[in-house]
C-alpha cells in the first residue's frame, strides 16, 4: 500500500491560513497521549485556559478553547447566545459577517445586518445609529476581516455597544495573537477565534471567552442549546472546577499543541510579537509597491497579518499562485465572493511574520511575473 503521507514536501504557508507552525508545537503534538480526565492533563487544560486569559487580557472565568475549528467558535458563540426570535444585529464588510449572518438566522434570530463595502472598515458612526434606532440582544462583528485585509474598530463599536442593554460578540480568528486584543477593557462579552493563524498551532480549537454578563444569558436561557456537541452549559463543567465533568474526549495532542503555541507567544512578548508582524507588514508593503503592485485597503485599516493585493490587468491570478506553490513551495490565497479573482491574500501570520519570508516571497513574486 502506498503511504501519501511520504510525499508531502514542506511549503512556507503565506495564505490566509494555516500558518506556518512552530517546531516546538511539532514536538508537543508528537508528546504521548494520555487520558483526557488524567491529572496531569488537567493541569495543561488549566495552562492552556491561565495563557489564553494573558493574551486576551481578561479575567472571564469560562475561556475555553472548543473542539473543532475557527468555524466551530462561530457555531459554538451563536448556539450558545442566540434564541429564537432575539434580536441580533450583524455589523458585516466580508465574507465572515455574511456567515455570522447565516449562523443567526439558522437559528430563529431576528437577523439586522449593517453591511459596508469589502474593502473598506466599519463606520462607527453608521453603527451608533443603528443602534439608537432600535435595540438588540446581541450585537456582532468581525475585528480581523480575512476575506478582505481590514482591521474593523472593535473598540470603539464595543463602547457603543456598552450603552445598550446588547451582548458584544467579536469574531477574532485571524486577530488573536497577531495584535492587541484586550476583552475586558472593550467590552467584548463573546469572543471566539482559531488556533491556525496567528497563534501557528495547526487547525482543530477555537478559543473562547465568555463574560459574567454572556455566562448569565446562557444560565438563564430559556430554551436548551440546540446544539449538544457544543452546549457550554455541559463543556464548562468539563473546564472548570474540582470535579471534571465528562462531556466529550478531548483532543489531547492539539490541546498540548495550543497550550506550547501560547507559550511561545508568551515567551516572546505578547507586544513583541504584535510589533514583529507590523514589522513584517510594512516591508512586505514596501516591496509589493517596488513591483509595482497596489493593496485593496486603505493603510490606516490594513491588517497586518492579511494583506490583500490588486490583482494587475491582463495576469492570470490563478497562474501565478499556481507558479509560486509549484516552483518556489510558497502558498498565496485567492479572493472571495466579488473579490475573486481580483485579488491576492498574503499572510504574514504568527510564525510565519518573518522578515526572511517576506524577502523569500517577493523574489519569487518578482520571477513570475516577470515571466
Amino acid at each position: 500500500m502506498d503511504n501519501l503521507l511520504e510525499g508531502i514536501e514542506p511549503v512556507l504557508l503565506m495564505g490566509p491560513g494555516p500558518s506556518c507552525v512552530y517546531p516546538t508545537v511539532f514536538n508537543a503534538l508528537a508528546k504521548p497521549t494520555i487520558g483526557h480526565l488524567d491529572p496531569y492533563f488537567i493541569k495543561i487544560m488549566d495552562g492552556i485556559k491561565a495563557r489564553l486569559q494573558h493574551l486576551l487580557k481578561t479575567d472571564n472565568r469560562l475561556t475555553i478553547p472548543v473542539s473543532g475549528t475557527g468555524s466551530a467558535g462561530m457555531e459554538s458563540a451563536f448556539v450558545n447566545m442566540v434564541e429564537p426570535g432575539n434580536e441580533v444585529l450583524i455589523i458585516s464588510n466580508g465574507v465572515f459577517g455574511m456567515r455570522m449572518q447565516d449562523v443567526a438566522a439558522r437559528l430563529g434570530a431576528v437577523v439586522d445586518t449593517l453591511e459596508f463595502p469589502w474593502g473598506t472598515p466599519v463606520s462607527v458612526k453608521a453603527v451608533q445609529a443603528k443602534l439608537a434606532a432600535r435595540e438588540y440582544r446581541l450585537v456582532a462583528v468581525v475585528h480581523a476581516e480575512t476575506s478582505t485585509g481590514v482591521c474593523n474598530p472593535v473598540r470603539e463599536i464595543g463602547a457603543l455597544v456598552k450603552e445598550t442593554p446588547a451582548l458584544y460578540l467579536v469574531d477574532g480568528v485571524t486577530s488573536l495573537g497577531g495584535m492587541e486584543i484586550a476583552l475586558d477593557d472593550w467590552g467584548i462579552d463573546v469572543f471566539y477565534s482559531g488556533t491556525q493563524k496567528c497563534v501557528s498551532c495547526p487547525p482543530g480549537l477555537a478559543p473562547l471567552s465568555l463574560s459574567e454578563a454572556a455566562a448569565a444569558k446562557l444560565t438563564g436561557r430559556k430554551t436548551k442549546v440546540p446544539n449538544w456537541y457544543l452546549d457550554l452549559t455541559m463543556i464548562a463543567n468539563y473546564w472548570e472546577g474540582k470535579t471534571r465533568a465528562y462531556h466529550h474526549t478531548a483532543p489531547i495532542n492539539m490541546l498540548y499543541g495550543l497550550y506550547q503555541a501560547l507559550g511561545m507567544i508568551l515567551e516572546e512578548g505578547a507586544e513583541a510579537v504584535f510589533q514583529r508582524h507590523r514589522q513584517t507588514h510594512r516591508a512586505l508593503v514596501a516591496g509589493l509597491e517596488r513591483l509595482g503592485l497596489a493593496m485593496l485597503v486603505e493603510a490606516p485599516f490594513r491588517l497586518p497579518m492579511l494583506n490583500s493585493v490588486k490583482v494587475p490587468d491582463g495576469v492570470d491570478e490563478a497562474a501565478v499562485r499556481a507558479a509560486l506553490l509549484n516552483d518556489h513551495r510558497i502558498e498565496i490565497g485567492a479572493g472571495l465572493g466579488p473579490l475573486a479573482g481580483k485579488i491576492w491574500r498574503i499572510g504574514l501570520m504568527g510564525h510565519t511574520a518573518r522578515s526572511e519570508n517576506v524577502e523569500k516571497l517577493l523574489v519569487a513574486l518578482e520571477s513570475v511575473l516577470q515571466g
